[in-house]
């Protein structure tokens, strides 16, 4: 069936209710018949790849589907579900071939592939459910925002805390005005639990080096055999598409496929980009976190390749017409979160290992878990306020999905909470912004500790520009900002 067909097909029978989608009360509900479900096409099906895989196949189609890893897509094909789709290792592919027909598509690469890939699909016509962080880099952030206005698709980032009815309450009670004036904001995480910190690169000459200083008998045979493994998992790991738009390094085993490479500047986004998305899901919309206007940061070193092993974020914003001038902190690392005396003021004495804390004249908000689905409020009572409740399909992972296929059935992008112009684009910009404060902090303490504060970065959030960038020491902050995109592949 042509795109164009099945695009006016979906609207008339999102108008009338019939055949594709129908009508339930003030809901869209989704068609259960197997013809008349949207097709889907999956990039990435390894890790949460895979459950988001399978969120999606409960509503749709999958017709296709890719993975750098040739294993990962094969091992995919033979479960229930993907058996008919087609496998590809090059979502460009997938695209060309089956472009076409795919309605909707899951994102679940690493974060340096996420704006590309997004941006090749929306410019196809098709909905989009990207995980967080949304983009690695601020401008694919907001130019993913744009484009989605643009083509008007149905878009969703993988925030599942948004559809949580305790985070949507919560939102409710903060912008209620029960704290009163608005204070401060703080998150803390136990992340990473995945390696960071300087020096981690590795490169068949420097392990050569180390054998022969180590073992220098055996010298020869170790290297040898680490070749080999190499070339195995080169077998079925196309490394040159899994780089994607990133600059070119030598595979290593177990560096950065299938999980590391969260730690590393070209690929990920750190804790900061990893958690924050999540734990941000309440305080970013009640207390209005668009648009620092500088960022601050300590960490415990980094040598502008791994992120460091821990950090402490400074974001500051200005006044607005809906709340006083404001700090956010931000916590990285476990054990490493606000002095005890801000908590212990609301009677907090075991602080959760990951959470966030936000603090007005007259009470605190106090939530102990990643997506703000536990909270109380501290020195004050709840109030009685109204909000949209989650279509329930099972858990907050489902349901976040589930609210796309709703979005796409009725033509309605809003009504998607995490969208990519209302909110995922925004919260998405707020959060890297943390990164180039983190760049600009290289220096450690003694040990591993966190080392002074570093330069402070000014922000124009309006035209993405560092605006003390001049007076800037630390090399490279504006390259944080936009990706160099290299021949085959499209940014803007």
């Amino acid at each position: 069936m042509a795109r164009t067909t099945r695009r006016k097909f979906l609207q008339v029978t999102a108008t009338t209710g019939v055949g594709f989608w129908v009508a339930a009360g003030n809901r869209v509900a989704l068609s259960r018949s197997a013809i008349e479900r949207p097709n889907v096409a999956c990039i990435g099906v390894g890790g949460k790849g895979g459950s988001d895989a399978n969120n999606a196949a409960r509503f749709g189609n999958v017709i296709a589907m890719c993975d750098a890893d040739r294993s990962r897509v094969e091992s995919k094909g033979k479960q229930e579900g993907f058996q008919e789709a087609e496998q590809f290792i090059d979502y460009r592919e997938m695209f060309d071939k089956h472009g076409e027909n795919i309605d909707l598509a899951t994102i679940s690469s690493p974060d340096h592939v996420h704006g590309v890939q997004t941006l090749d699909a929306m410019r196809l016509g098709i909905a989009c459910y990207t995980q967080k962080p949304l983009t690695r880099t601020i401008y694919e952030a907001r130019l993913l925002a744009q484009v989605a206005a643009e083509t008007g698709v149905a878009t969703q980032m993988g925030n599942q805390g948004t559809a949580l009815d305790s985070s949507r309450e919560a939102i409710a009670q903060l912008q209620s005005g029960v704290l009163g004036e608005l204070k401060e904001v703080y998150a803390w995480s136990n992340r990473p639990v995945w390696a960071q910190g300087p020096g981690r690169r590795m490169t068949m000459e420097r392990f050569a080096e180390q054998a022969k200083q180590e073992n220098p008998e055996q010298a020869e045979q170790i290297v040898a055999r680490r070749k080999q493994e190499i070339d195995r998992a080169l077998e079925t790991l196309d490394w040159e598409v899994w780089l994607g738009i990133a600059p070119y390094r030598e595979y290593w085993p177990g560096l950065y496929h299938p999980f590391q490479w969260r730690g590393w500047w070209d690929f990920g986004s750190g804790a900061l980009g990893d958690m924050a998305c999540h734990q941000l899901t309440v305080p970013f919309v009640a207390c209005d976190l668009r648009d620092p206007i500088s960022v601050v940061a300590r960490t415990s070193g980094h040598d502008f390749d791994s992120f460091p092993a821990s950090s402490v974020i400074k974001f500051e914003y200005a006044e607005t017409s809906e709340r006083p001038a404001i700090t956010f902190w931000w916590y990285d690392r476990l054990g490493n979160r606000p002095p005890q005396e801000v908590f212990s003021k609301w009677g907090i004495e075991n602080v959760s290992n990951s959470g966030v804390l936000v603090v007005g004249d007259r009470g605190a908000f106090y939530s102990s878990d990643d997506y703000c689905g536990r909270y109380e409020l501290k020195g004050v009572e709840k109030v009685e306020v109204e909000y949209e409740k989650a279509e329930n399909q099972g858990n907050m992972d489902v349901n976040n999905m589930y609210e796309l296929f709703r979005a796409l059935a009725a033509g309605d992008p809003k009504i998607a909470h995490s969208n990519f112009v209302d909110r995922a684009g925004p919260l998405t910009e707020t959060i890297l912004l943390g990164n180039l404060a983190v760049w600009a902090a290289s220096q450690g303490g003694e040990d591993g500790s966190l080392g002074d504060w570093g330069e402070l970065v000014q922000w124009d959030a309006k035209n993405l520009k560092v605006t003390n960038l001049a007076s800037l020491t630390t090399p490279g902050v504006a390259e944080l900002i936009k990706p160099k995109i290299p021949e085959g592949y499209r940014l803007d």
